[in-house]
């Protein structure tokens, strides 16, 4: 079957969609590698991956799977990554480290359009990949027919490998386009060699042709061969299939049934005899394989026992547990087989091991003795698109969850967190609800943290539409020294966005220079909550005139004066609240768009317009104005309506003046909720 693939250690990396079942062919790949005795299933709870308390609990895959094992005489580690698109982030980066992805999906063409974003990843990053339609035994579609659905939304030319055969509706055995050899698949036995059926025949020839011509579109020699009718040799035709698939200009397409470990060994013998090395994957990353040890980390992760684990490619050299790297100790190497860690002294070029104990070391960083060394390319994290404010059900567990959030983000960078001063809640941001459910959750198994998520509130503010003055005294007598202070106030309303000036223009020393900064305190106090329940903005106080009182004067007394002149001042100020509005860009298909533009103005947002999305083929970005309170769960309904690819950025604009019920509404439960605190 061609040319004898590397023999170092080398990664392959199922991705797909949630449901293609990629942990049911991770458990078939390794019982035809002999890993495992027998196949584990996701619904007793006993597959090699998807061990933790998140996963067995929502029968789904929340982190990367690793196992590491032998094929036919080669060492492989093969990552099954989650399907969920609110998991992306941990798919993207174990990517980055593989040496193939194998893409897998159902035969479902009305699906297609789901693999939109991976496929673009994928061909950003020159990452060589392979499809493998799953479930081809209870498919709604035909193989041609997901293979069209599938190319229309990837750049990279698909070449079908496989023909099916079929008994009546169900699909038997396949047919190998390149040695032309058929094969019928037998339960719980290896496939048996057939004779071709006649009826094939012709369909046989004519997909073969086309894969070939698709070869031609990169290999010139190949071309003279067809245009001269002449049959290349099967070596040749491996070779170009080998050459192609490594630099990533075309997309072999292979297919079977997981569940019934169809099409299994087909699919590893392909990765064996046609991935790549390793040192194509380092370079693709811009890193040298020679010279000093270097790895990538492409997971973190901490275990309440194990402690903090660096999940990590070595791309040259050799590392041994004790090293410096990055000026960290390597305390421990192991190599994965699920949730198992076997402990080994050394780890070479190519293989895929998990570091212990590096506390300053975070996903992907490029390790080595010097320090010195950098990857050309890494993905960004993924732009938050939801939102949970969370609160602990004891307070004293409140300190402790700032250090379990920093430890959340290090795993997966998709999350981050804030503490919002205007809100004064502490947020959690990532891709979605159930990916924040799950962090919520996996804080509470390993932390035993107390915790729940709830919409987080809405950084409303109010300012005055009107301009007053006010004289207001504070006098205070009860034995001993008093408290007397007297202040005129001006209070003006300012322009969108001037924030809160205070200024004071007092002559004759009626108020001692010495207590206007009081004044100013009582003021800015006041603002924090004004009339409506909101912090006060886009206004301006200017202190005119005042009285003191040679002994009952003080700085809190005309702190006092200046807030009580403030409360009475601003029911004369027309006071009125203020949303943030984002300005957002929406990304969908272009069969979405006036979707979108329906669902930004049930959701009283402004259109501003919309055009093609730079460097997505078929894809459009609406550009609009929304307020902040109606995107807490906009990608929800984006990825509702869009099969899940949908997506959209979202930065503040501006604050906009909001009247009528829904505002009264908003201050009433503001001030309701102050009241009972």
């Amino acid at each position: 079957m061609g040319t004898k693939a590397p023999s170092a250690p080398r990664c392959a990396v199922f991705v797909g969609p949630y449901l293609s079942g990629k942990t049911t062919l991770l458990e078939s790949v390794l019982k035809a590698c002999g890993a495992t005795n027998r196949k584990g299933s996701i619904k007793e709870g006993n597959t090699v991956g998807d061990t933790s308390p998140e996963a067995r609990s929502r029968l789904m895959s929340t982190e990367p799977n690793l196992a590491s094992t032998e094929y036919l005489g080669d060492r492989w580690t093969f990552v099954d990554c989650p399907g969920s698109i609110e998991l992306a982030q941990d798919a993207q980066n174990a990517l980055m480290v593989a040496d193939t992805a194998v893409v897998v999906v159902e035969p479902d063409a009305t699906k297609a359009v789901a693999l939109a974003p991976l496929f673009k990843f994928l061909d950003d990053h020159a990452v060589p990949h392979i499809i493998f339609i799953n479930k081809v035994d209870v498919g709604s579609t035909g193989i041609r027919e997901t293979v069209e659905a599938l190319q229309s939304v990837s750049d990279r030319h698909l070449v079908l490998r496989e023909l099916p055969i079929k008994d009546g509706d169900g699909i038997v055995g396949m047919v190998d386009l390149v040695s032309e050899r058929a094969f019928r698949w037998e339960p719980g036995k290896p496939s048996e060699m057939i004779k071709l059926p006649d009826m094939l025949k012709d369909m046989e020839g004519s997909a073969r042709a086309e894969m070939l011509e698709e070869l031609s579109n990169f290999d010139d020699h190949l071309l003279e061969e067809l245009l001269e009718d002449t049959v290349p040799s099967t070596d040749e035709i491996y070779g170009n299939l080998t050459k192609d698939l490594q630099q990533d200009l075309l997309v072999p397409v292979f297919f079977g049934a997981a569940e019934k470990d169809r099409g299994i060994t087909r699919l590893l013998k392909a990765l064996r005899h046609e991935s790549a090395g390793h040192e194509q994957a380092a370079r693709r990353l811009g890193v040298d394989p020679e010279g000093e040890p270097k790895a990538t980390v492409f997971k973190t992760q901490h275990g309440s026992g194990t402690g903090k684990l660096s999940f990590v490619r070595v791309w040259g050299g050799e590392v041994k547990e004790g090293d410096n790297l990055n000026g960290n100790r390597v305390s421990g190497i192991y190599r994965m087989m699920g949730a198992r860690q076997d402990k080994q002294p050394r780890a070479g070029a190519g293989e895929v091991v998990a570091f212990g104990r590096m506390e300053d070391i975070h996903t992907g960083t490029l390790l080595s003795p010097s320090g010195k060394a950098e990857h050309a390319d890494w993905p960004a994290a993924l732009t938050p698109l939801y939102s949970m404010a969370v609160h602990a059900d004891n307070k004293a567990d409140e300190v402790k969850i700032s250090g379990a959030f920093q430890k959340l983000v290090e795993e997966d960078p998709s999350l981050s967190h804030e503490h919002n001063a205007d809100t004064g809640e502490l947020v959690l941001h990532g891709q979605g609800e159930v990916h924040l459910q799950i962090a919520i959750e996996r804080l509470r198994n390993r932390y035993k943290l107390g915790l729940k998520g709830v919409h987080p509130q809405v950084a409303y503010k109010e300012t005055i539409r009107k301009a007053a003055t006010q004289h207001s005294r504070h006098k205070k007598q009860s034995g001993g020294h008093g408290e007397f202070a007297d202040v005129h106030l001006e209070v003006k309303p300012l322009p969108r966005g001037s924030g809160f000036v205070f200024d004071e223009k007092i002559t004759g020393g009626a108020v001692p220079r010495n207590y206007i900064p009081a004044v100013e305190h009582g003021v800015r106090e006041f603002l924090s909550r004004g009339p409506l329940g909101f912090p006060v903005v886009d206004m301006a106080v200017t202190l005119t005139d005042g009285q003191f009182h040679a002994v009952d004067s003080s700085d809190m007394a005309f702190r006092k004066a200046a807030q009580q002149g403030m409360r009475e001042a601003m029911p004369n100020c027309q006071p009125v609240l203020l949303e943030p509005v984002n300005k957002v860009a929406i990304a969908v298909p272009t069969d979405f768009t006036s979707k979108v533009q329906r669902l930004v103005s049930g959701r009283r947002g402004q259109i501003l317009g919309y055009d093609a999305r730079p460097g997505w083929k078929g894809w459009d970005e609406v550009q609009a104005l929304m307020p902040a309170s109606e995107m807490h769960d906009l990608i929800v309904e984006l990825r509702s309506m869009t099969l899940g690819v949908g997506t959209f950025t979202a930065a503040f604009d501006h604050l906009q003046e909001l009247t009528g019920k829904l505002a009264d509404d908003i201050a009433a439960r503001r001030n309701a909720n102050n009241g009972a605190h």
